[in-house]
């Protein structure tokens, strides 16, 4: 008689573009190996040193909804002018085959997430204060000021909705932040 491999668990991170969502589940991801990092879909553009298919699957905003029309994402928003989205396809897969996963997505992403499946767990990286953020997001280098403007004029919102987050770490020492995040996934039973 085969026994099923227990559930995995999903866990959710989201937070503000220079939250330091991306180190912190770096770290988390060396600590907790067994964890699989779920790879969300996306038209922007491919920064560099991303691989297709590991870091994004890289789609064409034409082939995205058409993915979308045919059923394929549990959730899926539009965020600065790019969509991103999750395929029910990848996580279900590794869901039954017991693996825990890691999901980095905005804020409406994980709440629709949450409604699809109802024990994920939430978890919002957040920043100390906004100029912290706009401090963090001028720092890397990686935008113009207009897109900074975008982020931080999208902070509030994002931050309003976290409140229905399962818990809400404040990044103001990434040690401490990682270690706060840790427990938390400890509790949950992941280790």
């Amino acid at each position: 008689m085969n026994e099923e491999a227990p559930r995995g668990k999903l866990v959710v991170f989201s937070a503000p573009s220079g939250g330091g969502k991306s180190t912190i589940i770096h770290a988390l991801r060396e600590r907790f190996p067994h964890m699989r990092f779920s790879v969300s879909s996306t038209t922007r553009s491919r920064r560099n040193g991303e691989v297709d298919g590991v870091d994004y699957d890289f789609l064409t905003r034409e082939q995205f909804l058409e993915k979308v029309e045919e059923g394929d994402f549990i959730e899926y928003e539009e965020v600065h002018g790019q969509l991103y989205g999750t395929r029910r396809s990848r996580v279900e897969q590794d869901l039954r085959a017991g693996r825990d996963i890691i999901f980095d997505i905005d804020v409406l992403g994980a709440l629709t997430l949450k409604k699809v499946y109802p024990e994920a767990l939430l978890v919002y990286i957040d920043v100390p204060s906004v100029e912290v953020l706009r401090e963090r997001l001028v720092n890397r280098g990686r935008e113009e000021i207009e897109e900074i403007e975008r982020r931080l004029t999208r902070y509030q919102f994002e931050r309003d909705k976290a409140e229905r987050f399962d818990h809400i770490v404040v990044n103001d020492d990434l040690d401490t932040a990682v270690e706060e995040v840790a427990e938390i996934l400890e509790s949950y039973g992941i280790g």
